[in-house]
């Protein structure tokens, strides 16, 4: 029997503190090879693409895909440009577990990635977060690193002022004072902790910005090669860590054109989140270091969420139960 879990059952189910964690975990299972979560192929279909996001987890006995359809043009009718359904199929039987809706799947899991490589490379006195972009990422973004460094302001950017309202009053209930930034670079001259969490296409932050002592979280780019948010000299000016070497390679237009542009090699490309986990000393060397984390999303992170989800169903009834094989 599978379990379908539809977007209101996500919103009742999940657990965010729950699912730093299991991120977290995650991350060293990838290092240490316990888990495997390769870069995802591109599917091209009139006007969009399709990516298959899949992850295997020997912890907990079984594969994920997420279905990752990127339609640019449902903006023009009002519709959401990226939506997601994730397979949960069991390593023991090789039956579908679950069927799950994966929109807020998907902003929290990438939040709780952002927290935790803020928690293993950003100075522990960090008190600001400075936000480029205001939607439902910011908001994310501001809970998951709230729990992990004691933020007590946000710097928040965004084109529309009508979501930057949205914003602050959806992080309403957090003890946080919350300063609408005129730009970008106000934003990262301010805050300690940055995320980027637009889907540029050219860059919006410039690594001449940069102070000493910075962590940045590159988030919001779609995982095309031909996208990014920050420049080349952003990247040479850091201590990049990518969530995996394999898909930054292949998907992040951060990383694919620095190197293209000389301020990277591949060989520049070396550490993962897990590494930084399992082995503190290659992250950050000292306070005054930059460090950037480069986060293309993985399916192994979406593996993860879908376990969690799934056995808090279980347990509590929730969902409704189809018999694929009948």
């Amino acid at each position: 029997m599978a379990i379908v879990l539809t977007h209101s059952d996500v919103v009742d189910l999940i657990d965010r503190a729950a699912v730093y964690a299991a991120v977290e975990q995650a991350h060293i299972d990838l290092s240490t090879g316990a888990a495997a979560s390769p870069a995802p192929s591109m599917l091209p279909i009139d006007g969009g693409t399709v990516l298959p996001m899949a992850a295997s987890a020997r912890r907990h006995r079984c594969s994920a895909v997420k279905m990752l359809s990127d339609m640019p043009f449902n903006r023009d009718a009002g519709h959401p440009a990226q939506r997601s359904t994730i397979l949960l199929m069991s390593a023991d039987t090789g039956e579908c577990e679950a069927v799950i809706d994966g929109r807020l799947i998907t902003a929290i899991r990438t939040a709780a990635a952002s927290a935790v490589a803020t928690a293993h490379l950003s100075r522990t006195s960090s008190t600001s977060l400075g936000l480029i972009g205001a939607g439902t990422l910011a908001v994310e973004h501001t809970r998951a690193i709230a729990r992990i460094r004691p933020i007590d302001k946000v710097f928040v950017w965004s084109r529309s002022t009508a979501t930057v309202d949205r914003f602050r009053s959806a992080v309403a209930d957090l003890d946080i004072e919350v300063e609408s930034a005129d730009s970008p670079r106000q934003v990262v001259s301010a805050a300690d902790v940055v995320c980027t969490l637009t889907p540029s296409r050219e860059p919006i932050v410039q690594g001449g910005w940069f102070r000493a002592g910075l962590h940045i979280n590159v988030v919001g780019a779609p995982p095309r090669a031909d996208h990014r948010e920050v420049d080349g000299a952003a990247m040479a000016a850091a201590r990049v860590v990518v969530d995996s070497r394999s898909t930054a390679l292949a998907k992040s237009g951060d990383v694919v054109l620095a190197i293209e542009e000389g301020h990277l090699t591949a060989d520049d490309v070396a550490i993962e989140l897990g590494d930084v986990i399992v082995e503190p000393e290659r992250g950050r060397a000292q306070d005054d270091e930059i460090t950037l984390f480069n986060s293309v999303g993985i399916g192994l992170q979406d593996l993860v969420t879908a376990r969690l989800l799934v056995d808090a169903a279980t347990e509590r009834g929730v969902g409704m139960t189809v018999e694929l094989a009948g």
